[in-house]
């Protein structure tokens, strides 16, 4: 589902010409420039964040305008990592059904992918800038400066990605498609506005035709999940209502801004950070060493170091590459089958979704209002049942495995094993303590994290790569930009779902299905596996847990436990073939082709759901460890 560039977007590279080189310099360029504000603002945020710890817990004096002046440069931060990540390509897609279209169709494909959310942005791009001057008349309480300063935000990071969708279509390498791709686009545009007068008489039908069909139409057409929700709310908005198209800006500036937010950024360039401190491989060297020498074990060491290395990073794409390629040659070595791998790394990455600190777990209590800090305790044991019931299939599938002549390690080696990645297990302790105790806030203990994790790369592992740096700044801001921008487009969305009366008639009737709690449960679910493989898992979350949350409330469900189930459903589709982006991702890191995967994963998949019903039958593993 990422916006891999296709031979259709990257070819006019080779196609040469004096315009397209200058194209191409001009965008490496600007990128270049954004990169590095983006990369600054990362690491300003981690010294402020961190500085604001220190200073309210040992000095006693907090910095009232940390909080303030961290909300203004995460905006832009959020808003430049987008731009980042439409200069890669890295924002999400969907493209299970263009990679089976045919090349013409696939060429075409691509263009939309850039026209589509063009026209998105020019659209919206004046209002945008209308927005951050009407911020000009509010005054910001700590630090007295205008709010503008933070809204400004939105239209410079449009006109960006704007400019960037320009030089990549001029890097097309047929000109007659990109035209045909912008005309194609602005006819559909025209058309929709000739016959708005249609539109309003239509009510809640509009719905289907802009929030559901429209949608569908171009997610399914390979658009960025982020202009596809955008875009169709645009269009919802701006002919079939009589809102002004000003509130988007305002409800996607709303949904991008909030502070615990900050946490995503911050928790992705820690589990970059112990990946290259060598700490994540410290672990999973002392669980070879304790399970390697077992029918099965390295296979039983990769859930463990799944489940271990979420509990640090939060992210699921740096976790699996932080452990398959410690555990990949020396498992194939041993007769496992690659796709056997794949789809073994693949249900670990839904298996230890609920792991603190998740950032699905962080996103859904920031849009329904739950504490984190219960969320992070009830994610424990889900992920262990879940992980127990992988281990019944790794212990039948490697039942008759020969393993007489890999050397058991001795105690002694073991014990060193364990000592050497004493500092790296401990991690996870130390920022579950951090918030339980009150030291730091969900938002500022990652970056506690951030600096044990330095301290121990530079003084014990002596594997700190300072010329590492910068590339992961801004790999952090570019994925960070791509799950925002998703964050703020899927907020306008859920607002207008809930403005059209739709979430008080899906209360009603999600609240009368057969067999009340349970029937409800049942029904959600299948709908977040089908939602977690079609949408991904946090625009399916931003979209729907604002609406599904209070019924399960009514109904008597914990939220907890509700968010348990619906994040582990979610996980289930998000890894699970043909359209689940998690198992491609593994793929590609474990550099197996999907297709050996596919007669492999289902027995992992079907233990994952036993799973999952286990965890919504018994409350108690979700809620039993909040404090």
């Amino acid at each position: 589902m990422t916006d891999t560039a296709s031979s259709a977007v990257t070819a006019g590279a080779e196609a040469g010409g004096i315009f397209p080189t200058i194209m191409r310099k001009l965008e490496a360029g600007l990128g270049g420039i954004v990169a590095v504000c983006a990369s600054a603002l990362v690491a300003v945020e981690i010294v402020l964040l961190f500085s604001g710890v220190v200073a309210r817990y040992l000095l006693h004096t907090p910095i009232i305008w940390a909080d303030e002046l961290a909300t203004i440069l995460f905006m832009w931060l959020a808003m430049l990592g987008a731009v980042i990540a439409f200069q890669r390509g890295s924002h999400m897609r969907m493209t299970a059904l263009i990679t089976r279209a045919s090349p013409g169709t696939r060429a075409m494909l691509e263009v939309l992918a850039i026209t589509v959310p063009l026209a998105f942005l020019l659209i919206l791009l004046p209002t945008a800038i209308e927005y951050a001057e009407e911020e000009a008349f509010i005054t910001t309480p700590a630090l007295g400066i205008v709010n503008s300063w933070r809204a400004a935000a939105l239209p410079t990071g449009m006109g960006l990605m704007a400019l960037m969708a320009l030089f990549r279509l001029a890097r097309i390498d047929s000109l007659p498609r990109a035209l045909a791709g912008i005309a194609l686009t602005a006819a559909v545009i025209a058309g929709l506005m000739q016959i708005a007068f249609l539109f309003p008489p239509l009510n809640n039908y509009n719905l289907l035709i802009f929030l559901v069909a429209g949608v569908a139409v171009t997610v399914l057409s390979g658009v960025p999940i982020a202009f596809s929700f955008a875009i169709c709310t645009l269009a919802y908005l701006g002919l079939s209502t009589d809102i002004p198209v000003f509130v988007m800006v305002g409800r996607m500036e709303e949904g991008m801004s909030h502070l615990i937010l900050l946490a995503v950024p911050l928790f992705v360039f820690l589990g970059l950070l112990i990946e290259m401190t060598g700490m994540a491989q410290a672990m999973v060297a002392f669980l070879a060493s304790l399970l390697g020498s077992v029918r099965g074990g390295l296979s039983y060491v990769l859930i463990g170091a799944m489940y271990v290395v979420s509990g640090i990073s939060g992210s699921k794409a740096a976790d699996m590459a932080a452990i398959a390629p410690a555990l990949f040659p020396e498992m194939k070595e041993r007769g496992a089958e690659p796709g056997d791998l794949v789809a073994l790394l693949s249900a670990t990455g839904a298996q230890t979704e609920t792991i603190p600190p998740s950032l699905v777990l962080i996103t859904i209590g920031s849009v329904t209002g739950v504490s984190i800090a219960a969320l992070f305790a009830g994610g424990i044991l889900p992920a262990v049942v879940l992980g127990i019931m992988l281990c019944f299939v790794v212990r039948h599938r490697y039942r008759h495995e020969d393993v007489s002549k890999v050397r058991r390690a001795s105690k002694k080696e073991i014990g060193k094993a364990f000592a050497i990645a004493l500092p790296a297990l401990i991690l996870p302790f130390i920022i579950r303590a951090a918030v339980v105790e009150g030291v730091a806030t969900t938002t500022e203990v990652s970056t506690i994290g951030i600096v044990y994790a330095a301290i121990a790369g530079l003084l014990l592992y002596r594997e700190f790569d300072w010329k590492r740096l910068g590339p992961m700044l801004a790999d952090t801001a570019c994925l960070s930009g791509a799950i925002l921008i998703i964050i703020g487009a899927a907020t306008a969305m859920a607002w207008s779902l809930t403005q059209s009366g739709f979430s008080s008639d899906l209360a009603r009737m999600m609240s009368g299905l057969p067999g009340g709690a349970i029937g409800f449960m049942v029904v959600s679910i299948i709908a977040f596996i089908i939602l977690g493989s079609v949408l991904e898992g946090i625009p399916a979350i931003v979209l729907f847990a604002p609406l599904l949350f209070p019924i399960a409330k009514q109904l008597g469900i914990h939220e907890v436990h509700y968010a348990m189930v619906t994040i582990l459903a979610m996980g289930l589709g998000l890894f699970a073939p043909p359209f689940g982006v998690g198992y491609y991702t593994a793929c590609a890191i474990g550099r197996v082709d999907p297709d050996a995967g596919l007669s492999r994963i289902w027995g992992y998949m079907g233990a994952l759901l036993i799973g999952l019903i286990i965890v919504a039958a018994v409350p108690w593993i979700s809620i039993g460890f909040i404090p």
